[in-house]
């Protein structure tokens, strides 16, 4: 069985730090949840993976245009659904069928299951806001498991 790798960052404003670049090699996709700043984000991550992204609500360059606040992703037979400000979410993730959340906004990383669905925030790739980390995430699918994994992300 095949393991499936997926890249996730969130509130990038505009800054790409090269490690992120190092951690998402050999991603098989990269989703991007919001706060994106710049299409050069996008352009840079495209040359690893295709990327799926969603608008933030500081999306406001025209390039950005092209995405909507919502998107749906399926991978390795998992549903994914990703949204920039988790409290936004305005569906019953489980009755829908949904296995994993991704989303952004608030800069704080979460990584935890709840009703057997996966709730992962990557917190903010970007630049540094009040004392929060700068990360980034992955996920992992394999099968019917699947884990995320947080990043510490200094330089």
């Amino acid at each position: 069985m095949n393991e499936f790798k997926i890249g996730v960052i969130s509130d990038t404003h505009g800054l790409l730090r090269t490690k992120v670049l190092e951690l998402f090699q050999n991603s098989n996709l990269i989703i991007h949840a919001g706060d994106i700043g710049s299409i050069d984000i996008i352009n840079s991550l495209e040359k690893i993976a295709p990327v799926v992204a969603v608008k933030g609500n500081c999306d406001k360059d025209s390039s950005l245009n092209k995405y909507h606040k919502t998107e749906v992703v399926e991978l390795g037979g998992k549903l994914i659904y990703v949204l920039h400000n988790a409290r936004e979410l305005d569906l019953d993730v489980k009755t829908s069928g949904f296995h994993i959340v991704i989303s952004g906004h608030s800069h704080k990383p979460e990584n935890y299951f709840l009703n057997d669905i996966l709730y992962l925030n990557p917190g903010s790739a970007g630049p540094r806001r009040f004392n929060l980390p700068i990360s980034a995430a992955a996920i992992y699918i394999d099968g019917s498991s699947v884990r995320a994994e947080l990043f510490d992300i200094e330089k």
